[in-house]
């Protein structure tokens, strides 16, 4: 038999070996484990081809592809929420792609390992080889290597749902700016024209001699302070709108309006998510710390223009010390931190919940009473009015009460747009904001 084919007959019988070995526990990888009488058989080539991917069978993705969103469809929120999905750069889409890549690779990793080996002999001349290695018993470490890749498909997923509904929250942030800043206009430039209309008089009872010229001046100072604000409402929703529609997909000047959010509390929160992804990666990297420290089994050949060689090697990556066995508890302590860690966290998001939505219940309360508080103080100014009107009353007095309701006004409008962004901050905690699957 001549050198080629001895070589050829070598590395056929390393690729055949992982088939044709019995579970001799985490480190080996037999295609065959749990083919024992009475065990399921095989399946068929057509069902293999149907085989749900492994990413897509972890239970994290299945949560984060069910996950909805509390934007109600048609409602200016969801219109915002489709156009900045729309032109998201999607960064964390493409280091998931390469996540799913990987793992992919990940699932071969049981495979022999074959490649060149090309070198210099003594006499000058080039020897060229071909190399097989197969892994044999490796303490686990191809199968955490597996998980470790699984674990990184996961936090690539949770990352890309997270940049999702941080971008929702950022553009619905500036929304609600600019509608606040509108419906502050708005009232402003009804103030502005009623308190004109005082002015007016006021100068009219000036040039009659009637009235002393500081109560115009004081008139002309609360006029001058209305429209200062009002310049500002203006220049602050000019200002939000530009940046929304920077991160936008199509132009949403002319869009008005803010709508509610459906109440989700069941969904878990992604900060919880991202601990559990983040457990399992540290496992799997503590199970591959943890091979590294014991001897594993590998079989190898070589062959070409050298003679075949091939044979059994014991080997580890590190060598055993006096710190090894506390290298090994510290490996299983690193896994009760993790759980610990996923936890903390969901203590964590518990805590913000709750928090949030005592501050959004806080916010509801002082919008109902600022709203009581605004009628009381526009009876008043009716009444100061005809009051004027009968002639009882001076411009001072009914401007003075105007100003106050104009006030109330402006304060109800506050509290309302803080309560919008109370329920949206709630909604970005939960991680609501961006539905998984459209994601």
């Amino acid at each position: 038999m001549s050198s080629s084919r001895r070589s050829l007959g070598l590395i056929i019988a390393l690729a055949m070996l992982p088939g044709c070995m019995k579970d001799m526990g985490e480190g080996v990888v037999s295609r065959f484990k749990g083919a024992e009488p009475g065990a399921a058989a095989p399946a068929s080539r057509t069902a293999k081809k149907t085989v749900v991917r492994a990413s897509d069978a972890s239970e994290i993705i299945k949560t984060l592809q069910a996950r909805p969103s509390v934007l109600m469809s048609g409602t200016p929120y969801s219109r915002v929420a489709d156009a900045v999905i729309a032109s998201d750069a999607r960064v964390a889409e493409a280091e998931l792609r390469v996540a799913r890549l990987r793992e992919d690779a990940s699932k071969y990793n049981w495979l022999p390992s074959i490649g060149p080996r090309v070198s210099l002999n003594s006499l000058g001349d080039f020897v060229a080889d071909l190399v097989v290695n197969q892994v044999i018993f490796d303490n686990g470490r191809k199968k955490a290597e597996r998980d470790l890749a699984k674990a990184n498909v996961e936090m690539a997923a949770v990352t890309l749902v997270e940049d999702g509904n941080k971008r929702v929250h950022d553009a619905l942030s500036l929304y609600l700016k600019a509608e606040q800043n509108r419906a502050v206009t708005t009232h402003l430039a009804t103030a502005i024209q009623d308190m004109s209309h005082f002015e007016w008089v006021m100068q009219e009872r000036v040039n009659g001699g009637v009235s002393d010229m500081s109560d115009l001046n004081i008139l002309q100072q609360k006029l001058a302070s209305m429209r200062a604000r009002s310049s500002e409402a203006q220049e602050a929703t000019v200002t939000a709108m530009a940046e929304l529609n920077a991160m936008s997909a199509r132009n949403l000047s002319d869009l008005r309006g803010i709508g509610g959010l459906r109440a989700d509390a069941s969904a878990e929160a992604l900060g919880v998510l991202r601990a559990r992804a983040e457990k399992e990666r540290t496992i799997a990297e503590a199970k591959i710390a943890r091979a590294g420290h014991l001897p594993g089994l590998y079989a190898n050949a070589s062959g070409g223009q050298s003679p075949v060689a091939g044979g059994l090697e014991v080997t580890t990556d590190n060598l055993f010390s006096l710190g090894t066995m506390a290298e090994f508890e510290a490996l299983e302590i690193t896994k009760e931190t993790a759980s610990r860690r996923v936890e903390e966290a969901r203590e964590i998001a518990a805590r913000d919940v709750a928090a949030q939505t005592r501050q959004l219940e806080a916010f509801k309360r002082q919008v109902g009473e600022a709203a009581v508080l605004t009628a009381q103080a526009k009876q008043n100014l009716d009444l100061f009015q005809a009051q004027y009107d009968g002639g009882q009353r001076q411009v001072m007095d009914v401007v003075g009460v105007y100003e106050t309701y104009a006030q109330a006004v402006e304060r109800e409008i506050e509290l309302k747009f803080k309560a919008a962004r109370a329920e949206l901050e709630l909604a970005r905690l939960r991680g609501g904001l961006a539905e998984g699957a459209q994601i």
